[in-house]
C-alpha cells in the first residue's frame, strides 16, 4: 500500500516538476515523453532487473482489479489523445479523479494482499 501511494508520489515528483515546467513553456512533447519514458523505464528496466535478481510474486488483487483499472484508464487516455490531439484540463481532472478513486479503494480495502 505504501509503495502504491507514498513511494509512487515521492518518486514521481521530479517528473511532475519537469512536466509542469515544460507545460508552462508550451513544450508538450517533453511532457508526454517524460511521462511515457518514465513509466516505460520503471516497468521494463526496474521491474525487469528486480525480477531477474529475485522473482516477484504477483498478488491476486494486482492481477485482477489493479491491472484492469490501469488498463481502462490507459485506454481512456489513448482515446482522448487520439481523438482530441491533446490532454486538456477536463481530461487531466478525470485522470486525477481516477487516481483518487484508485487510492481511495486501496486504502478502503486495506491494501494489496
Amino acid at each position: 500500500m505504501i509503495g502504491l501511494s507514498l513511494v509512487a508520489i515521492g518518486t514521481s515528483l521530479p517528473e511532475l516538476a519537469t512536466s509542469i515546467s515544460a507545460a508552462l513553456k508550451k513544450q508538450s512533447d517533453v511532457v508526454i515523453g517524460n511521462v511515457i519514458g518514465s513509466n516505460i523505464f520503471n516497468v521494463l528496466a526496474i521491474l525487469g532487473t528486480t525480477a531477474a535478481i529475485i522473482p516477484i510474486e504477483i498478488s491476486d488483487r494486482l492481477r485482477g482489479f489493479d491491472m484492469v483499472f490501469m488498463l481502462l484508464l490507459s485506454c481512456a487516455l489513448a482515446v482522448v489523445v487520439f481523438a482530441t490531439r491533446g490532454i486538456g484540463r477536463a481530461a487531466g481532472l478525470v485522470l486525477l479523479g481516477g487516481y483518487a478513486v484508485y487510492i481511495g479503494d486501496l486504502f478502503q480495502s486495506g491494501g494489496v494482499s
